[in-house]
């Protein structure tokens, strides 16, 4: 991500692909949440898009990011069809433990899309262990060093799709609410910011034309969105 911010000052082209074997300075969407890798076992990069008018920048960009990404993964690996998930915000589960996450961050004139995807750990410390997956735990086989890019060919072809092809763009909410992670369930939701103590539980009905995530409050007959927090676990 910063090597991106980097390159884009010195003029470097509109889709700019970042990747690295490994990270030690990842972030996630909150502060004080940090991503690090083992070299070479999962795939860590970054996308930098040009957006010089803001209002062009595509809506739902990063539920968007990580349609084409669930869409590349299955792809990518035949044995895991119809089994991931798009949690909202931001990130990718299968069998209810996280594979990738999504960091979508803005300038005012570019935008960088960060994507991490574990793929090809075995196993993760005892403390993630319950949480996290990657590719290879998930399906069942050995990934190598080198499919690594395959899978990073792919998303990046299924982006694509998902932002320049008029048939996704204009059904992208529905296919993405079909894989929708607990979607119909009554759920937790952290609304906010995560230190906000703001809790609300409901049932998660989908998400609007913007993005946001629509859930139905106990007791209350009608939905509302939510534009800010993250679904708990707990």
């Amino acid at each position: 991500m910063d090597i991106s911010r980097l390159l884009v000052s010195k003029g470097c082209a509109h889709g700019t692909v970042i990747a690295s074997d490994f990270q030690e300075a990842g972030r996630g969407r909150t502060s004080g949440r940090t991503w690090q890798t083992e070299n070479k076992m999962s795939l860590p990069f970054t996308i930098a898009l040009r957006y010089p008018k803001t209002e062009n920048i595509p809506s739902a960009l990063t539920l968007r990011a990580g349609l084409a990404l669930s869409l590349a993964i299955e792809d990518f690996s035949g044995a895991l069809k119809g089994l991931v998930k798009i949690k909202w915000p931001n990130d990718i589960m299968i069998n209810s433990k996280k594979a990738a996450g999504i960091l979508c961050e803005s300038d005012g004139e570019n935008v960088f899309i960060g994507i991490g995807i574990n793929i090809r750990q075995k196993e993760f410390p005892f403390n993630l262990r319950e949480k996290a997956v990657s590719i290879a735990l998930a399906s069942g086989t050995d990934v190598s060093e080198n499919e690594r890019f395959i899978l990073l060919e792919k998303t990046l072809s299924c982006l694509y799709g998902e932002l320049m092809l008029k048939k996704n763009i204009q059904t992208w909410k529905a296919r993405l609410e079909e894989r929708l992670y607990k979607k119909g369930e009554r759920i937790i939701f952290k609304e906010g910011a995560a230190d906000s103590g703001k809790t609300v539980k409901g049932v998660l009905h989908g998400i609007g034309e913007g993005g946001e995530l629509l859930i139905a409050p106990d007791g209350e007959d009608r939905v509302t969105p939510f534009i800010t927090g993250e679904i708990s676990f707990s």
